[in-house]
This record gives C-alpha cells, structure tokens and sequence, in this order.
C-alpha cells in the first residue's frame, strides 16, 4: 500500500465586495476496493455560515458551503490522507465486444455506453477508434493501442483549451489537456459501445533525479476508465500513456467532467474582474 498526502488549495479574489457565496466541492478522494481514505478536512475562508456533505447519484461525496460575510478573497482548501494499492491485473480479460454491458451482464453500466448532448461521437472519431478494436481482439489489448496513439497523435499544451471545448475540436486541433484526452478516449470507446466513464482527482508526479519535489507543482488531473463484465473498471490516462496505477487518487467519477468539477458555485457582487489560482500538492508519506 502507498500513502499520499494531497493538499488541493483554491484562492479567488475579487474586484469587489462579493455579498454571498455559494459553493459546491469535488474535493474528498472516494473509498473502494484499493483505495482507502484515512483521513479529510475542507477549510474555507472566511467562515462559512451553512455547510453539509452529501453524496451525489454515483456515489462521489459532495461538499456544500455558503458564505455570507462580505469579501473580497475566497479560499477554500482540500486536505487528504490516502492509502493506494496497485490494481490487481484483470483474471479474465474478454474480447471488447464481450465488454459491451446489457441489461443482463451489467444495467448500470449502459449508461456509460450513451454519448452526451451535445453529441461527442462524431464520424471521425468512431472511424479514429475502430482502427484500434478489430474483430476478436482482447479489450485492454484494444484499450492500450488507443491510449497510446491518443498520447502519440495529440500534444499536450497547457491553456490550449477550456472545459467547454468539444471533442470535436481538440479532433479537429490534434492538441489539449488532460480532460480532453480523457473525454476523447471515452468518446472513442463509447463510439464502440463500450462502457467509459470520467474519472477526476490527483496523480502523484515523480521529481527528476536529484531534484526536491515542488510544492504546489502537481495538478489536479484526469484520466479515463472502461468497465469489463464483473463490474471492473480499469483507468486508463492517455495523457500519460499508461495504465492507473497506486499513483492515482480518486476523487470522483461520472459522464464527463460536468459531473465532477473540483468546484462549482455562484456568487453576488458588482465585481468585473476576479482571479482564480490553484495549486495542488501530492506527496508521499512514509510509514
């Protein structure tokens, strides 16, 4: 088992006076088989008059807060104690039409098989994917020539996109981040009609030789998973080319990113201008 500790900080600062402030948080790392959660807190400054937790329809545990002191800057940070086992290799990896889920063989997982409104899977894309999933072929076989070519055939650059740009764009451009080559992957898979979902949270970055880890460095990341019959879900980050493994925190998964945003919320204020800075911290703890 690895231990991480992640520190997810987020400051706004506004122009002017910001009345109240409603916020919603995708910020506690989620509990399964693999991945335990020793220990969470969400701090917000200034103090937030009404706060709760819930969860949501897939299971992601949300935070809610209200602030209602006058102010003009806004931090909230998310802080987190996890405990990562590297994911056991799958004991029965089937053909990926084998993995297409029914009503049978896995009813929660057709949802993952539908495309989003608007729709992601253009033409382009299902002929994109399909050179990866000839007939017969292992799905992670599949899986792992897709996640490759997604990393070779598309540059990663920082800033070349927002989180409403389409599949079809990044396509189009051949460039993006790591929520793009996420939704582009099950965009690929979906066009298959196989079942991917988005999956939201943290990966540990290793330093160079010789050089200390920089805090703040890290950044919330994003990668991808397809189900197998048995309930399986096996992440997938083309971003990175690779497989999850115990460097991956899990924070929440859903559709798309629209499902689990880090935060989300509305406030009221005269202020034209405000400024958003993230940092994010993932480092190893020793036992």
């Amino acid at each position: 088992m690895r231990r991480l500790r992640v520190l997810h900080r987020t400051v706004y600062v506004y122009s002017d006076v910001v009345s109240s402030s409603y916020g919603r948080a995708y910020l506690t790392p989620r509990e399964f088989q693999g991945q335990h959660l020793l220990s969470h807190d969400i701090r917000v400054d200034p103090i937030p008059s009404d706060r709760s937790v819930g969860t949501d329809v897939y299971g992601n545990t949300t935070f809610y807060f209200h602030v209602t002191a006058e102010h003009r800057r806004l931090e909230v940070t998310g802080e987190s104690l996890v405990e990562i086992a590297p994911p056991p290799a799958p004991e029965d990896q089937p053909t990926w039409e084998q993995a297409r889920p029914n009503a049978g063989n896995g009813p929660l997982a057709v949802e993952f098989t539908l495309d989003l409104t608007p729709p992601e899977i253009i033409p382009e894309v299902t002929a994109y994917a399909a050179e990866s999933f000839p007939p017969g072929r292992p799905l992670l076989e599949a899986v792992k020539e897709l996640t490759t070519r997604i990393h070779t055939d598309f540059t990663y650059e920082s800033g070349s996109t927002t989180v409403s740009t389409r599949v079809a764009d990044v396509f189009a451009d051949r460039r993006g981040v790591c929520q793009d080559f996420a939704r582009l992957g099950i965009a690929c898979l979906r066009s298959q009609g196989l079942a991917a979902r988005y999956v939201s949270g943290y990966l540990a970055t290793d330093p160079p030789p010789g050089k200390e880890r920089m805090v703040g460095a890290d950044a919330t990341h994003a990668w991808a998973a397809v189900w197998l019959p048995g309930d399986d879900w096996i992440g997938f980050d083309p971003t990175n080319d690779q497989f999850a493994d115990d460097r991956y925190v899990t924070v929440g998964w859903g559709r798309d990113y629209a499902d689990v945003p880090p935060l989300r919320g509305i406030i009221y204020t005269d202020a034209k201008e405000s400024t958003i800075t993230v940092s994010v911290d993932v480092a190893p703890v020793e036992d």
